[in-house]
């Protein structure tokens, strides 16, 4: 019998003496660019190779390395997932403006712009929610990593010696014949900074992928799967005011998907995973975009696999939607199985049941099971390890 493979989005729970190790670097001369040191290298080493052992006791086969080489931003650690792009691409200078600040802007139809985080849709419906601040899984985080800068100069990739340790520490981790992958953010999702350089949106989203194809190609050279990590596909939709059309949204997403071809043409398309999600925060959901108004556009993208959120239970009852959308000759699907969302941990038979939904649609050699997204600061680490175990063991069930 075929094994059903297990894999998570990326972020896992972050030991304490890597938050603390984390908060005691210094800035650099740019103000967000964080100094290393070799004790907090070999302190990474050794992290990582404690997480992939974890990862493989818990049943999973496809590993990663928690994202620990990765520094920390904003309150919690998910926050590593974006702002480590900030540290290895030049063009970038701190700046009053990120995205929670910046002046909210009206959309009109057949001109999609984005508005202000602090003005999503979700956040306008539900306003005494978000004005209450709540603490993330009792996750303590040491101080931020880093503030958002804006785009000031051309963009070129300079992390070489980041993404090098990245590899190194995964590959010294995992044993013979062992696959694992690295996370890397997408040019649509990294674009969201600030631009004050380039003379349009999409020229600054394609100097993006031009940068970060560097760190995409180092990655899928070293033998590893590269997961390239876009909320912003589906995540965005919330971020526009009003509500635009499903046919403009599809429009403005097109851009990115191409900018994300770009960058990983001439790649092994086996070794390119995208993750989509829908921002993963913790909060009502109720203005998300359907998984099926933007697979026609998603499904464009020439990845060997897809992760997306179907344990989330604002998006579970998607799954339906995989029996009748026309899958690309060999894509493999990465559905979430457990959740960030929830500190419930999923009995092994309902993750079994989840799976059983997806290899019945598509068959059982193109599913990977996984996590809906990142567990790191989302939920408790000793909840995220259990919901890693109930992942392994109702893999084995299915």
């Amino acid at each position: 019998m075929t094994t059903i493979h297990t894999t998570t989005s990326g972020s896992l729970p972050r030991t304490d003496a890597l938050i603390a190790g984390n908060a005691a670097r210094s800035f650099a001369d740019d103000g967000f660019t964080l100094n290393t040191t070799p004790a907090f290298d070999r302190l990474v080493t050794a992290a990582v190779a404690d997480v992939v052992a974890r990862q493989r006791d818990a049943g999973i086969t496809l590993l990663g390395d928690g994202e620990f080489g990765k520094a920390m931003s904003s309150a919690v650690d998910y926050g590593a997932w974006w702002s480590y792009s900030f540290q290895r691409v030049a063009g970038l200078e701190l700046s009053e403006v990120d995205p929670f600040s910046q002046a909210d802007v009206i959309s009109s139809p057949g001109n999609v712009r984005l508005t202000s985080f602090a003005n999503r849709r979700d956040r306008q419906r539900f306003p005494r929610v978000y004005s209450d601040p709540v603490e993330v899984g009792g996750v303590h985080t040491g101080r931020p990593a880093t503030a958002f800068p804006s785009t000031t100069g051309p963009l070129a990739y300079t992390g070489q010696d980041a993404v090098a340790a990245d590899i190194r520490n995964l590959q010294a981790a995992l044993e013979p014949g062992e696959p694992g992958f690295l996370t890397a953010i997408s040019p649509g999702s990294a674009a969201r900074v600030w631009n004050d350089y380039y003379a349009t949106e999409e020229e600054h989203i394609w100097a993006w992928a031009d940068a970060l194809r560097h760190e995409y190609k180092a990655i899928t050279d070293a033998g590893l799967i590269v997961q390239i990590d876009d909320p912003s596909l589906a995540e965005n939709w919330d971020q526009i005011t009003p509500e635009p059309s499903v046919a403009d949204y599809q429009a403005f997403t097109q851009i990115r998907i191409d900018a994300l071809n770009h960058a990983i043409e001439g790649l092994p398309q086996e070794r390119v995973r995208l993750h989509l999600c829908w921002g993963s925060w913790h909060g009502p959901h109720t203005t998300d975009i359907g998984l099926a108004d933007i697979l026609p556009v998603v499904l464009q993208a020439r990845v060997g696999s897809l992760s997306f959120e179907a344990g989330n239970v604002r998006h579970e009852h998607e799954w339906a939607v995989w029996k009748d959308v026309q899958i690309p000759d060999g894509l493999v699907l990465v559905p979430g199985v457990v959740s960030h969302a929830t500190n419930v941990v999923e009995h092994p038979d309902l993750v079994a049941q989840r799976i059983r939904r997806f290899t019945d649609a598509v068959g059982r050699d193109r599913v990977i099971a996984s996590t809906d997204c990142g567990l790191g600061g989302r939920v408790h680490a000793d909840i995220a390890w259990a919901k890693l175990r109930s992942l392994g063991e109702g893999a084995r069930r299915a």
